[in-house]
């Protein structure tokens, strides 16, 4: 028996066709905030789910998530009531805040940051060529456009995803992980709430980061 699914795509052993479900063992559904615009603030929400359909064309998978709002915690109990209140997220009447993808896209390695880390070590008093240049790694960084809901209102939103492998865990699943981040102002979605500082700047910073990592497991029939 193998221990990971034989499928490669671009340098990268991926997953089988088929439909994926978040594992709920091996998730993080985070969020971070600034707090008086010197100091991150992480949270997390602990039940959520999720559905990846891996395409037969990679580019062509698709996700679906949902979040249950009123699962937040900040690790402070103060601080989880005001976010879960009308202030904020108001998890009574919005208990759900829902993500689905409308395009992937895979980043190559061929930016220019790569591009000069792999001439770097080349001497400059002569013309690099394709034997000097080290081979670059194929890259599992891709970018997944989609549309986030929070308080009925919905934005476009892109997540930066990196793969992590695929491979069949000891129960003989075959599962893939991954990691993504994205940026949005939380203002277009309502949560305007703050309060302005003497010194300058606001209590609660406008900008939150998305952080998830996990793995996804594929059903069975």
């Amino acid at each position: 028996m193998v221990d990971r699914p034989i499928r490669e795509w671009n340098g990268l052993t991926i997953p089988d066709a088929g439909v994926y479900k978040l594992d709920d063992a091996h998730k993080r559904l985070g969020f971070l905030a600034q707090h008086m615009m010197v100091s991150p603030v992480r949270g997390e929400f602990a039940r959520g789910n999720a559905t990846i359909v891996v395409a037969e064309d990679p580019m062509r998978s698709s996700v679906t998530a949902t979040i249950d709002t009123t699962s937040l915690t900040t690790h402070n109990a103060d601080r989880d009531t005001h976010l879960s209140g009308a202030d904020f997220l108001d998890v009574q009447r919005y208990p759900v805040i829902s993500y689905r993808s409308t395009g992937v896209q895979w980043h190559q390695n061929n930016d220019e940051i790569f591009l000069w880390a792999r001439l770097r070590n080349n001497p400059l008093s002569r013309r690099p060529n394709a034997a000097a240049v080290p081979a670059a790694r194929p890259s599992g960084r891709f970018v997944v456009n989609g549309l986030l809901t929070i308080k009925d209102v919905t934005r476009p939103i892109d997540l930066n995803v990196e793969y992590g492998g695929a491979r069949r865990d000891p129960y003989g699943r075959d599962i893939f992980g991954f990691s993504a981040t994205a940026d949005f102002e939380r203002e277009e979605f309502g949560l305007v709430w703050n309060v302005l500082l003497d010194s300058g700047g606001f209590l609660v910073g406008k900008s939150v980061r998305i952080e998830i990592a996990g793995e996804a497991i594929l059903e069975t029939a």
